[in-house]
């Protein structure tokens, strides 16, 4: 069924969840999906390095934070051990030019976009962002659009789509 949808439109297509072995990885990408998501495990630090070896950047990690920390296993556990800006620095390292970020407080809340963070990691890191979480009007988008300058490189609009906030042609009339 992926394999069907990749192959018949003609945007680039992401794939996330669950994702947990490199063969997983190879599986979506060889449907012709363009990148796999990482989250919860991308904090395993070796298979992190030997998945961006295998597979370089056709892999994105997201970054799901909640008051500035990170959240893995579908949001529903913390990780202590490690900041979100040294989860950042580690991808840096690794090889990575490129996230997500999603606010999960925010997520399909239509709050706004955690504008303030989405500043502190493009100001403390080389990587450009995808930021999602929040995202409730064109109003948001003109000011996630004023970022990209700084690494801002794209959005992820979900609810207030679903909602009729505004439509689709209109979002990309601001990209």
């Amino acid at each position: 069924m992926i394999k069907k949808i990749a192959k018949s439109v003609k945007i680039p297509i992401e794939f996330g969840g669950g994702l947990r072995e490199k063969k997983s990885i190879k599986k979506i990408l060889d449907c012709g999906v363009e990148r796999a998501v990482l989250g919860t495990r991308s904090l395993d630090e070796k298979f992190l390095l030997n998945a961006f070896k295998e597979f370089k950047h056709k892999i994105i990690v997201s970054i799901d934070m909640q008051n500035n920390i990170v959240r893995v296993s579908g949001w529903q556990r913390e990780c202590k051990k490690l900041s979100s800006l040294e989860l950042v620095r580690r991808l840096e390292d690794i090889g990575f030019g490129q996230i997500i970020y999603t606010d999960i407080a925010r997520d399909g809340t239509l709050k706004g976009p955690n504008i303030a963070m989405i500043k502190r990691i493009l100001k403390n890191s080389k990587l450009s962002i995808i930021a999602s979480g929040g995202i409730s009007s064109l109003v948001d988008l003109y000011k996630l659009k004023a970022l990209t300058k700084q690494g801002l490189a794209g959005v992820i609009v979900g609810k207030a789509l679903y909602e009729g906030r505004f439509t689709l042609r209109e979002a990309l009339r601001i990209c």
